[in-house]
């Protein structure tokens, strides 16, 4: 199997090995956590390793600017910043930094799925067709990104679930991940779930997406699948198809249910698929690595994220600051409270934060291999270093995990393209594993 085109930020193959997008935590729970944060408050000689890597990143240019924000329980997280929200810019970012979180969007669309089978109007097994009939009847690629010809195509054996969607083991595919026919017919029918300049940059356009939730998923439903839905872990439109389903069964369109359930619960102001123009100050510029080279792709005042997106992405759309998105760890830290505040149920959380993936999984999947995955979100397996995180990445620089256990919780973001350019995926994690190792010998 090849790997996709390795301008754009994801591959497959790298999302396998732990690379992009594969979120952090995994060395987290081989270290005990002690309740030493609520004495450091945002005491930064408690994690030296991580402000050593924050600084080193910005002071070589490799990135504008990066914000470490870690955080347990009710204690005040801790804040590492380094840089300015543009390069050559004035505001230091801080924890009101606004960043394209992309794929970190994937476990709040997740668990708002939860939410909904808590509430008794979703079923995590319940059949998709259920809800949106056009995928009763499903074709199947025998062979990986090849023809899209009946000669390579077979019928489904089993039915897409709610619990294939949010767990990336529908067989969906991914116009960022396919190559193809299967590639070209996703950009043709407009089957795509993203964006990232308006600027039309080679090696990252992929085609201009549909104007509606509606007409992407009966779009897809057109499209076949690149395997057979229970058997393999294949990074896809999923959460974004959920976004759809959760519309239908709600009643509320997708993004005004994440707000009134989400977003205003946990006291997430700072979080949109559609940046306000009263917020461009603090929204930070992407940017795309060329031969180690910074080149803005999407600068505040021209970006993307200033239009009203084709439909809200519930795979990769939204826009938030470290401060938000450390309100919905806590929330989940907190097993579905915040601030005394009940958000969602605790076991909707539980459920949302264990290892969904199907008991029909093919033995040869090298994923399900090494770890578990919940909704929209990695999970470390029990009897593993990483037991008891959940947590993902997205495609420009941003990470986002907690530790059910112990209830620490962290964040990292800064703004650049491919996510493989640098190995900050592997080092931030590590990072916090050496800092509280640190913290365990001075107690």
């Amino acid at each position: 199997m090849r790997d996709p085109d390795p301008s754009f930020p994801l591959s497959r193959r790298a999302l396998i090995r732990g690379g992009a997008l594969l979120g952090a935590g995994a060395a987290l729970s081989a270290v005990p956590f002690l309740p030493l944060m609520a004495k450091q408050a945002a005491g930064l000689e408690r994690w030296p390793a991580v402000r050593a890597l924050v600084r080193d990143y910005v002071s070589s240019r490799r990135v504008a600017n990066m914000v470490g924000y870690i955080g347990e329980g009710g204690a005040p997280p801790a804040l590492i910043a380094e840089g300015y929200d543009t390069m050559g810019g004035s505001r230091p970012s801080d924890a009101d930094s606004l960043y394209r979180i992309y794929s970190m969007t994937k476990p709040i669309t997740g668990m708002a799925a939860m939410m909904l089978i808590e509430d008794g109007k979703l079923e995590l097994d319940q059949p998709l067709a259920d809800i949106l009939p056009k995928f009763a009847r499903v074709n199947v690629q025998k062979n990986y990104d090849g023809s899209i010809g009946p000669e390579n195509l077979e019928p489904a054996v089993r039915p897409i679930t709610i619990r294939h969607l949010v767990t990336h083991t529908s067989g969906l595919g991914y116009s960022i991940i396919q190559q193809g026919p299967i590639k070209e017919a996703m950009e043709r029918a407009g089957v795509i779930a993203g964006q990232i300049s308006r600027v039309k940059v080679p090696g990252l356009f992929r085609g201009e997406p549909v104007r509606s939730l509606e007409l992407f998923a009966d779009r897809l439903a057109e499209i076949p699948l690149v395997y057979q839905p229970g058997t393999r872990w294949s990074y896809s439109m999923g959460l974004d198809l959920m976004g759809r389903v959760i519309e239908v069964v709600s009643g509320r369109p997708f993004d005004a249910f994440l707000k009134e359930r989400i977003f205003d619960p946990c006291g997430m102001a700072s979080t949109w698929f559609r940046v306000p123009e009263s917020e461009v100050p603090r929204l930070t510029s992407n940017y795309v690595v060329v031969d180690g080279t910074l080149l803005p792709i999407d600068p505040p005042s021209a970006s993307i994220y200033l239009d009203e997106p084709a439909f809200p992405f519930g795979g990769a759309g939204l826009v938030s600051s470290p401060r938000d998105y450390d309100r919905f760890l806590a929330m989940l830290a907190g097993y579905g409270t915040i601030d005394g505040r009940r958000v969602m149920g605790e076991a909707a959380v539980r459920m949302g934060t264990s290892n969904l993936l199907p008991d029909t999984m093919d033995p040869a999947d090298e994923f399900a291999r090494q770890w578990g995955f919940g909704a929209g979100g990695r999970v470390g397996l029990p009897g593993t270093p990483g037991q008891g995180t959940y947590g993902w990445g997205g495609a420009a620089g941003t990470i986002g995990f907690v530790d059910m256990a112990s209830g620490l919780r962290a964040g990292l973001f800064t703004q650049y393209m491919p996510s493989q350019a640098y190995p900050l995926y592997e080092e931030f994690p590590a990072a916090v594993t050496k800092d509280v190792a640190f913290q365990k010998g001075e107690s």
